[in-house]
């Protein structure tokens, strides 16, 4: 059998009903160890249901400290694919800056 992708949800897992507090915590933590820049929208959206099956308050700050650290990588590599601006782009083919408008 093929390897699964990183952020690969199974059916069998949604239909068994929701994990107990242990068992979502676990798997928190592993997606937080595990996710890519190529994954980390799904991986953060799989740990979001997941903490939202948690019914304790202790249970949830346990979990805060992963999906903390996984919003934190989504914005950074958010910011490391976006193009960065550089003044020579700016300045047109040339290399000279554009004239101002008035």
């Amino acid at each position: 059998m093929a390897k699964l992708p990183e952020g690969f949800v199974s059916l069998k897992s949604i239909k068994q009903g929701a994990p107990s507090t242990d068992e979502a915590l676990g798997t928190i933590r592993r997606i937080y160890f595990k996710t890519t820049k190529q994954t980390i929208e799904h991986d953060l959206a799989h740990a979001i249901e997941l903490l939202k099956g948690l019914e304790s308050e202790d249970a949830r700050a346990r979990a805060s400290v992963f999906m903390e650290g996984l919003a934190e990588m989504r914005k950074e590599w958010q910011r490391a694919s976006e193009a960065p601006r550089h003044a020579k782009n700016a300045a047109g083919r040339n290399g000279k800056r554009p004239a101002k408008r008035r």
